[in-house]
């Protein structure tokens, strides 16, 4: 089975429904709250496994209620734990709202996602084994840094996605394979504001860039091949929150399983397309049956 090591953070999700989103200044009455086990690095690894792979989670929890029900939400979706730390303090948390329309506005506070400046004992072997690492920027870049160059040493392939965006270490665009930011990541990276134009330049940087298009689906260039647009499924989204994170999963097993790349792409659109229709990050995120019934409807 395919085995995705992913180093990132873990999030407690607090969510309000609202009907729209308030401008700066403004109170808003809410339709609905939820507390929701999140964070990018927990939402690929459990999109990961529901994808159908064998997947490692490294990163830190508190010791709080969070952190339990945040370990408790990756066990029971069938991901590995042995190598998430628990840290005195606050679990990290991302506060949301989310409007009618299926979007969204969100502030994270690291918590114990801060703890995580390096690679801790085991932290390289379990990387050493896997067939791709799934890095972010929700913990602090020393760490994603460290991860991506234990990778390189081993002839894992790495897979970051450039969020929440920043300016990224030579080092680190040096050790990363394939690049996975949004069109808002792929400008600030940029300064382009055409996906294609962006990722023609990302591509100076790293070998292989996807550009997610939201609803229009999602764009890939690698050097010396032609640009590849893959559309996604049409279908009314209800929550948003962890869509990206759901592709990236998802795409990360496919391109594992050797899938062709716009096969690839097709499927981690349908399981991206499925998580949408769905409220909450991880509650959301379909399992491998689901994909495969959406990629073949």
């Amino acid at each position: 089975m395919t085995h995705i090591a992913v180093l990132g953070s873990m999030n407690m999700d607090l969510v309000a429904y609202v009907d729209k989103a308030p401008q700066r200044g403004e109170t808003v009455t809410g339709r609905e709250f939820h507390t929701i086990p999140g964070g990018k690095g927990a939402n690929q690894a459990i999109a990961a496994a529901r994808a159908g792979a064998t997947v490692s989670m490294i990163g830190a929890v508190g010791n709080d209620g969070f952190g339990v029900r945040l370990r408790d939400t990756l066990e029971h979706s069938g991901v590995d734990t042995d190598f998430l730390r628990t840290v005195e303090g606050p679990s990290g948390t991302a506060h949301i709202v989310v409007d009618d329309e299926g979007g969204n506005s969100i502030v994270v506070v690291p918590g114990a996602n801060g703890t995580v400046d390096h690679l801790s004992p085991g932290d390289e072997g379990v990387i050493a084994t896997a067939d791709a690492l799934l890095l972010q920027l929700e913990i602090p870049q020393a760490a994603v840094v460290a991860g991506a160059l234990a990778a390189r040493r081993h002839g894992v392939r790495t897979v970051l996605t450039p969020a929440p965006a920043q300016p990224l270490a030579p080092e680190l665009l040096a050790a990363t394979d394939l690049l996975v930011p949004n069109e808002y990541e792929a400008v600030t990276l940029t300064g382009r504001t055409d996906p294609r134009e962006a990722a023609a330049a990302l591509l100076d940087l790293v070998p292989e860039v996807v550009v997610t298009l939201g609803a229009t689906g999602s764009l890939y260039l690698a050097r010396g091949t032609e640009p590849l647009v893959v559309p996604a499924p049409r279908v009314r989204a209800v929550d948003s929150t962890g869509a990206g994170d759901t592709f990236v999963g998802a795409l990360a097993v496919a391109l594992a399983e050797e899938k062709p790349v716009r096969e690839a792409l097709s499927w981690a659109a349908a399981a991206a397309a499925l998580s949408v229709q769905r409220a909450g990050a991880t509650a959301s995120m379909p399992y491998r049956q689901e994909i495969e019934a959406q990629y073949t409807a």
